[in-house]
């Protein structure tokens, strides 16, 4: 891991009242800019050649003489011809000559490899450097073995497929889209390798992926992705705020389910099996006996994560849940930076984040107002890792 001193050196030579926020312009960097113009700031996204207009273009920044935004949320962009030289030498010295503080994203860490992250890039990170190696699944302390710590609930997990004995769902990556998801269902030992065969023959997943693939119980019941925000720099009110919900679009699994059974049995081979590759997401809200439950869990989550990976929590964090019959939460994911749903409070805000601050609120607003605290109380060093 990078030594804390030299991103805090490099901090220190940062002129704050020029203050950037950088973002790997993927995910949810729309929002992470839209939150950062909302309170004043820059922005700027690092881009990779060939799939960057929606930031250089679409959603550029066009601002009046006097600085004040007309138009638009990207200020400026770092054109890198892959998304991997956001970590390079060259893009460092950028962001650190730009006074830019970063939002790690999931795409930064997927594409840059939380080896380089960890211990290469030393431009200061809005949020726990240290924990965002917990979101790579099967690793030795990854989110499973913090939440058991924790004591939270998880789906019970399926050590062999020979143990499957009612609905599973099998975890592992995409083989052509690797940073999607091949995951897939069985209720039985016969229907996993029935399923498994016909997704390698497909070319779906690999047969090399199912040795290292994530088993555990299916929960039924709806997916809810609580959006939290935990604030190291409050004093008053509750560190933990909850901003938002938000569930998924999946393809092709929410074309399938919206065919009536008939049709769904006269799908062929091909199609017959859903693939679960998000492609949006939509806003909630869940019933109000159920929120003090949630806020529980997410208490459970920053304590362990003080505990165990310190400085612990700094900013956003998903704890991506489902409800079953019986109104129990089931934590199946957890994003340990800010969420990849939250681009749906983008400008609107959410019912709760904009309830607890009495303004439109949205993850990317709260923390550029983080960022605007922590630079009016001298306490920069207390939200950056």
């Amino acid at each position: 891991m990078l030594d804390r001193g030299i991103v805090l050196d490099n901090l220190r030579k940062y002129d704050t009242e020029k203050i950037k926020i950088g973002v790997l312009a993927s995910h949810s960097a729309l929002d992470v800019c839209d939150g950062a113009v909302e309170e004043g700031f820059n922005t700027v996204a690092i881009c990779q050649t060939g799939r960057d207009k929606t930031y250089t273009k679409y959603f550029k920044a066009l601002r009046d003489p006097d600085g004040r935004v007309r138009r638009g949320i990207v200020d400026d962009f770092v054109m890198v011809n892959k998304f991997k030289e956001a970590t390079s030498a060259a893009v460092r010295e950028r962001l650190l000559k730009d006074n830019v503080l970063f939002v790690p994203n999931r795409s930064f860490t997927s594409y840059c490899g939380i080896d380089a992250v960890e211990n290469d890039f030393d431009v200061p990170l809005v949020g726990s450097r240290n924990l965002l190696r917990s979101e790579d699944r099967g690793g030795p302390q990854d989110y499973y073995w913090l939440l058991e710590k924790a004591g939270m609930p998880a789906p019970r997990k399926v050590k062999d497929p020979r143990d499957i004995d009612s609905l599973t769902i099998v975890k592992l990556h995409h083989a052509k889209k690797k940073l999607e998801r091949g995951f897939f269902t069985a209720s039985s030992p016969e229907e996993y390798e029935a399923k498994a065969n016909r997704l390698v023959r497909d070319g779906v997943i690999e047969a090399e992926d199912l040795r290292h693939a994530r088993m555990e119980e299916y929960i039924i019941g709806p997916v809810l992705n609580l959006d939290f925000f935990y604030s190291p720099l409050e004093e008053r009110g509750a560190r933990i705020e909850l901003l938002g919900i938000d569930w998924r679009f999946e393809t092709s699994l929410d074309g399938f389910v919206r065919l009536p059974a008939a049709q769904q049995l006269e799908l062929n081979d091909r199609q017959s099996l859903p693939e679960y590759t998000v492609c949006g997401h939509n806003s909630a809200t869940m019933r109000e006996s159920l929120l003090e439950n949630a806020f529980e869990l997410a208490e459970k989550y920053v304590k362990a994560c003080e505990e165990h990976f310190s400085p612990g929590v700094v900013g956003p964090f998903c704890l991506q849940t489902c409800v079953d019959k019986d109104l129990n939460f089931y934590i199946y994911d957890v994003a340990p930076r800010i969420g990849g749903g939250t681009n749906v409070h983008m400008s609107v805000g959410h019912a709760y984040g904009n309830s607890l601050w009495r303004r439109s609120m949205s993850t990317g607003r709260r923390l550029a107002m983080e960022v605007r605290r922590a630079i009016l109380e001298e306490r920069l060093d207390e939200i950056v890792t």
